[in-house]
This record gives C-alpha cells, sequence and structure tokens, in this order.
C-alpha cells in the first residue's frame, strides 16, 4: 500500500500508478481538461484498482447523460471485482451503488463519512460538494466544509481548493463577505482554482456588483482557460456582468467566440446557452438564428431524464427555437417521470420539475397567466433542481416577465422585492428595469417603491 498526496492510504503498489492517480486528484480539484488522461493513465497501471473505477462511475453521472449510465454501472461492476483494501476505497464503491440505485443523497452521506473518518481526503469533500451542488443542497454543502475544513489545516496540499468550495457554500447560503474573502485565499494559494475564482464571481453577481465583478475577473483568465468545459461557464459569468452593464454586443461576441465557440450538448453548456440566450431576450435583444443550434440538440437530448436542472434548460432551447411539439413531448416526459416516484429525482420532476416545465411551455406559447401562475407555483422549491442562484435566476426572470405580460402587477413586484432580498438587498439593472416597466403599466400614483 502507498499513501497518495493527500495522505490517505491507498491500494496500490505501483509508483506509476500512484503518480497517475495523484495527477488525477489533484486536477480534478483545478476542474483540468486532462481528468480523463491521468484517469486512464491509472488503470491501465493498476487495472484493478477499485477506488479509481468507483471514481470513474460518479464521473459519468455528474454528467447527466443518460448514455453514460450504464459505463458507470460497469465502472461499479469493476469496482466490485478489483482491490479495495481499505474501509476508505470501500466507502467509495457504496457511495457509487447508492447514487446508481436512485438514491445521491445517500451516496454524498456516505462519502462524507469517509472524510470525517480520514480528515485529509480531499477527494471525498470535492466529490460530496459537486453532488450537493447537483441536488441543491445549499446548507449541506456549507456544513460539510465548516466542519471539515479546521480539521484539515492549512498545509494541506488542497487547502486552497478546499477554500475555493468553502467560498461557493458560502455564496450559496448568502453569506457574501466571508465567500469573497475565502475565495480570495484560496485563489491566492492555488492559482489554478477556478471554482474559487467563480464562487467570488458569483458574490458580485449576488450583490449586484457587475463592474467589479469584471474587474475581478480581468487578467486572471490562466485561472480557468486550463479547466475541462467548465471555461465556457466563467466567460458565461462575464457575459452576464457585461449584460448587466447592458453591454449586448459584447455579450453576444462572448456568447460566439467563448461560450458557445464548441457546440457541444454537454449540459452545462446547453445551460450556459440556453439561459444567456433567453436573457437578452427577455431584454429585447434580437440574437438571430442563435437558439437554431440549441433546439436541434435539446431536441435530441430531451430524453436524458437525469436531472431535471438539465431538462428545463432543453426545454429553454426548444422554447426558444420555437419547436412546440418537442416542447410537448419534453413537458408530458418531465410529467411522467415525476409521476413515477422511483428515485430521489423522480420526486424532483414531480415538484417544482412538472409546474416549472409547464409554465416554460406556456410562455413559449404566449399565454402568461398559466406561464405565470405555474412557475410561481414552482418557484418556492426550485432550490431542488440544483445548480447556483446565478443559474437558476433565469428562471426568475422568466416568471416575473410572465406576471408583468399577464397583467399580474402586485405580484410580479412582490417576486421583484424578493428576488431583491435573495441577492443582499441590492438592486441590479434588471430589477431597475422591471421595477420602472411596472411603474409605467401602474401609473405614477402606484409606483413601486424603491428598496
Amino acid at each position: 500500500m502507498q499513501t497518495d498526496l493527500f495522505g490517505n492510504q491507498t491500494s496500490l503498489d505501483s509508483p506509476e500508478a500512484l503518480a497517475a492517480w495523484n495527477a488525477l486528484q489533484r486536477r480534478f480539484m483545478a476542474h483540468g481538461a486532462d481528468v480523463p488522461d491521468h484517469l486512464a493513465a491509472t488503470l491501465t497501471a493498476a487495472p484493478d484498482f477499485a477506488l479509481a473505477h468507483a471514481a470513474k462511475g460518479m464521473f459519468m453521472l455528474m454528467l447527466g447523460r443518460r448514455e453514460l449510465v450504464q459505463t458507470a454501472r460497469d465502472a461499479l461492476a469493476d469496482a466490485q471485482a478489483g482491490h479495495a483494501d481499505t474501509d476508505r476505497e470501500r466507502a467509495y464503491i457504496a457511495a457509487l451503488a447508492d447514487w446508481l440505485s436512485g438514491a445521491p443523497a445517500q451516496a454524498a452521506r456516505r462519502i462524507e463519512d469517509a472524510a470525517a473518518a480520514h480528515p485529509g481526503d480531499a477527494l471525498a469533500l470535492k466529490i460530496s460538494h459537486a453532488i450537493r451542488f447537483i441536488l441543491g443542497h445549499r446548507e449541506a454543502m456549507l456544513s460539510v466544509l465548516d466542519t471539515a475544513l479546521p480539521r484539515i489545516g492549512a498545509d494541506h496540499a488542497a487547502q486552497g481548493y478546499l477554500l475555493g468550495c468553502h467560498a461557493f457554500a458560502l455564496e450559496e447560503n448568502g453569506h457574501y463577505a466571508a465567500a469573497r474573502r475565502a475565495g480570495e485565499s484560496g485563489l491566492d494559494m492555488a492559482g489554478d482554482d477556478a471554482w474559487g475564482l467563480h464562487a467570488v464571481a458569483h458574490v458580485h453577481d449576488m450583490t449586484g456588483d457587475s463592474r467589479g465583478g469584471l474587474a475581478w475577473l480581468d487578467g486572471k483568465e490562466s485561472a480557468w482557460t486550463h479547466c475541462n468545459n467548465f471555461r465556457f461557464h466563467v466567460w458565461w459569468h462575464k457575459a452576464l456582468m457585461h449584460l448587466d452593464q447592458g453591454d449586448h454586443a459584447l455579450v453576444l461576441d462572448l456568447y460566439d467566440h467563448k461560450i458557445r465557440h464548441e457546440h457541444t450538448d454537454d449540459y452545462r453548456d446547453i445551460s450556459n446557452a440556453t439561459s444567456l440566450l433567453m436573457r437578452l431576450e427577455l431584454d429585447g435583444i434580437d440574437v438571430g438564428d442563435r437558439w437554431d443550434e440549441l433546439a436541434d440538440l435539446s431536441e435530441r437530448r430531451a430524453g436524458d431524464g437525469c436531472l431535471v436542472f438539465a431538462d428545463l434548460h432543453y426545454l429553454l432551447g426548444l422554447v426558444g427555437g420555437d419547436r412546440a411539439a418537442a416542447q410537448h413531448m419534453l413537458v408530458q416526459r418531465i410529467i411522467a417521470d415525476g409521476a413515477r416516484s422511483e428515485s430521489e429525482t423522480d420526486a424532483v420532476f414531480a415538484h417544482p420539475g412538472a409546474a416549472a416545465a409547464q409554465g416554460l411551455e406556456a410562455f413559449g406559447a404566449g399565454d402568461y397567466a398559466t406561464a405565470f401562475d405555474r412557475l410561481a407555483t414552482a418557484r418556492p422549491a426550485m432550490q431542488t433542481i440544483g445548480g447556483s442562484h446565478a443559474q437558476r435566476d433565469v428562471f426568475d426572470r422568466i416568471t416575473i416577465d410572465a406576471g408583468i405580460r399577464a397583467g399580474r402587477l402586485d405580484r410580479a413586484a412582490a417576486l421583484l422585492c424578493d428576488r431583491q432580498a435573495r441577492r443582499g438587498g441590492t438592486q441590479d439593472s434588471f430589477t431597475e428595469r422591471r421595477r420602472a416597466m411596472i411603474d409605467d403599466l401602474r401609473g405614477p400614483a402606484l409606483a413601486v417603491p424603491a428598496q
């Protein structure tokens, strides 16, 4: 047995395999594009290393693609047949089995138990963070790191990356000043920590400071250009900041040359693209034919059913591309999956997924009253679809706009106020414009008071 770079005992006896495994772990912490290469190198050097097979299976499930579920099942079988000489390694295998059985929250808890028993296990903490993010478990995401970080110590090899995770968890729970400090400290320790850098970008977004956010990202491209498709997401954040500033031509340039430079069908890339185009259209900006390729890809991915977050963004693509028949088929599939009630994900499809999907379909059809009613019904539970506040904000914007278009001005104004309160009490350009729009429709005697 050999000890890895984070101080954990492994079942590896080959120096070559250990070097590849260490490289995989470090690059996974940094969202490196070369993680698959290091995984392949690890399994070439140690084909029976069960922990690597278990990690592979979880990496596959994180991608939210129906065709990769079988790949994850194959990885579980390889892990169960391989060498796992420690309780920690066996916990990873059990966690993968939990996730494949439809219980990702149990998988996260099992991984967190392993991290508690082995405080230096940064890989476990990063995987836990990823699963909790997918599930929208912001409180658990923070409590796990609040407990783990004091036990790890400032000299741990992954301290900078874990501070980046802590920064994101703090931000998602509304602790903006602490999140900014943690993210800045983490980036000082790990200059390639795109996750921590983007956590600070979230702080700027949630506090209405797009100008400060652009200053934060400017000149730090080396922190994210090495990444897998996560680099597209950081460019998306930059585009959101320019959108808030009203720089629409620059937003479209970033869309064409950075965010959709590669026309992938990864759900995270689709979510970046569809949500950005929808924000632009809500602001009255003509996006040309950019919806067409997203609608084509979304129609092909509409059968995935792995994540509600992904399906709702595919639905945005279909709404934007005016694919009414495909929209309806996807909405009906979401409703059917919710009625199935076989897994944790099915419960989210049932609520808020079904109501949100019906609302988006109605919005695309111009039935704004129904759109508002269904989206407002979904809104209190939208945290459970996963993702971040910044990502889910597109659904808030659509809900508010549906309310305005349907003449539900009081309720739309109340949602604007609630959105502003959730975003640190600050007023961004969306709030300013929608408040002015409501004031114009009501008349000056009934203007919405500034918050």
